[in-house]
């Protein structure tokens, strides 16, 4: 039985790989590079890891269904999910063309449910599976200069409750909303671009993949790993609406993300 990684060669999906591998857990590997997913396996073979791979285009359904097949072929049955792969493309909304709105929303919402409906038809259904989705903190709220991905991440909570729900008793169901992860450098100069706020938010992908893996276990509905965070979450609430918008557009606005790459 493997647990199954999506978006595994990046900051966060190799802070899962490493933990379970480290754990003796067998593996299956997705993401966009095949010749990632072979460095990143042979490395949690090091660590006494049983890996497989194959590489999968999440914003494309005809990739998801050869990647399934692709496992259906060698017998494989998961039981874990660990969708991390997700697409943080920041700016203004009418900044955006066709090709990043069609990607983001995909691969952040329709490519985590159609794995979710994947990952159910290949694990047994007897309480013990664990299905675990990376959301963010952004999804909490609207975010002007973020709309689209805080939307996105707000939609995939919303079906992982209802989802939960529906499974009780059969599979555990988690939705954990990290901060700011500074994985990559665009992400760190966007952490600095915020100040306090950034420094305090940001937590490292090891301690947000041990806290998520930790809440799954324990079958919670959803986990806001910091104290900080779990902290601002609650104080926001709090404001009116137009006072917290304007501070989330003074803040995000300042600086863009777009990490987009077409499809290979």
């Amino acid at each position: 039985m493997y647990t199954l990684i999506t978006g595994a060669t990046g900051g966060l999906g190799r802070a899962f790989v490493r933990l379970l591998a480290s754990r003796g857990e067998a593996l299956y590997l997705t993401g966009r590079s095949e010749e990632r997913l072979a460095a990143l396996a042979e490395e949690a073979r090091s660590l006494g890891a049983d890996v497989s791979y194959y590489p999968c285009d999440l914003a494309s359904a005809e990739s998801r269904a050869a990647f399934f097949a692709h496992a259906d072929l060698g017998g494989a049955r998961f039981s874990r999910l660990v969708y991390v792969a997700g697409a943080d493309t920041q700016m203004a909304f009418e900044r955006y063309d066709e090709a990043r709105l069609v990607f983001q929303t995909r691969v952040n919402f329709e490519g985590a449910v159609s794995f979710c409906r994947a990952f159910l038809a290949r694990t047994p259904l007897d309480g013990s599976s664990e299905l675990l989705c990376v959301g963010s903190v952004s999804g909490c709220r609207p975010m002007p200069y973020f709309a689209l991905y805080s939307a996105t991440k707000k939609a995939l909570e919303q079906f992982l409750a209802g989802l939960r729900h529906e499974l009780k008793g059969r599979a555990k169901v988690t939705c954990v909303l990290p901060g700011g992860m500074p994985t990559r450098p665009d992400i760190e100069e966007n952490i600095r671009t915020h100040g306090l706020f950034g420094r305090l938010s940001a937590m490292s992908p090891d301690k947000v993949a041990a806290i998520a893996l930790k809440a799954v276990k324990k079958n919670r509905r959803r986990v806001i790993p910091g104290f900080w965070n779990r902290t601002i979450q609650f104080v926001s609430a709090l404001a009116p609406a137009p006072v917290r918008m304007r501070i989330i557009a003074r803040m995000w606005g300042r600086t863009e993300k777009d990490h987009f790459a077409p499809p290979e």
